[in-house]
């Protein structure tokens, strides 16, 4: 019995020192997954569509890849507070002899509010801090696996800090109280608690270039490591003009709750 003890309070610090290590999740500052503590100036708009395409794990067959169009607007209440709803167009593509072949509809609505309760001062070491609180309405039909069919509640905490050379370090670290994880089939499909946690180093190369890297993840509350979410991204946006960007990613992604490869494209405009 102690032998046992001891083997799952590993295998729980282990799972902490790999949240703290990737420090959740919710869609900014695309493409990366970690948001930003920034929020849009009042009564000023943010707008991002991205287009991901995903090569799943063995783990969601019959389903093989998926196509996931977001559409996402944010409003600028007031100074350091943001308010968003993002929606998702999803197709799925399942394997020959399983069914259907491919489905689309939208998938569940994310509702958000951001608060950045802490901005980046000139020469202070602390670091810019905000928190967002999210929740998804089961808007898709979860009886084709394009909605949880859950109501999700999410809250995240993020931190950003300047660096030397243009560079941006930022870190998440979210829990799910209530629902799941999913956005299609990537994700956590079983119902409860998740924490997440996430974070990207990006820097500034020209005026208009900026590119980086992140590595997110997800797990349940009984820390099975197997059955959570571990991917990476690398990418970044170039400037088209003031105010619009084109965005780009690829993913990878390691366990069962990850896609096992996927390339995304967006656009970002601000107004």
């Amino acid at each position: 019995m102690v032998d046992q003890a001891a083997s799952h309070v590993a295998r729980m610090l282990h799972a902490l020192a790999l949240l703290l290590l990737i420090a959740a999740t919710v869609v900014a500052q695309q493409p990366f997954v970690t948001d930003d503590a920034d929020t849009t100036p009042k009564r000023h708009f943010h707008f991002e569509f991205s287009n991901e395409h995903d090569f799943l794990q063995p783990a969601s067959f019959p389903s093989r890849r998926q196509n996931t169009a977001d559409f996402e607007l944010d409003y600028g209440l007031f100074d350091r507070v943001e308010v968003g709803v993002e929606l998702p167009l999803l197709t799925i593509y399942n394997a020959p002899g399983t069914g259907p072949l491919r489905f689309s509809g939208i998938g569940d609505t994310n509702v958000s509010l951001k608060y950045n309760f802490l901005r980046e001062r000139e020469n202070s070491r602390l670091p810019a801090m905000a928190l967002s609180f999210n929740v998804e309405l089961p808007t898709g039909d979860a009886g084709r696996q394009l909605g949880s069919g859950l109501a999700d509640f999410y809250l995240n905490g993020i931190l950003q800090k300047s660096l030397p050379g243009h560079t941006t370090l930022r870190l998440n670290s979210g829990i799910l109280f209530s629902g799941n994880e999913t956005t299609g089939v990537v994700g956590i499909k079983t119902r409860g608690t998740v924490f997440t946690g996430g974070g990207s180093l990006v820097k500034q190369f020209s005026p208009r270039l900026q590119l980086g890297a992140e590595l997110v993840g997800a797990m349940q509350s009984n820390f099975q490591l197997g059955k959570g979410q571990l991917q990476v991204l690398a990418g970044g946006n170039y400037q088209v003009r003031p105010g619009m960007s084109f965005d780009f990613g690829v993913v990878g992604g390691k366990y069962a709750a990850s896609p096992r490869v996927g390339v995304q494209l967006g656009v970002s405009i601000d107004w």
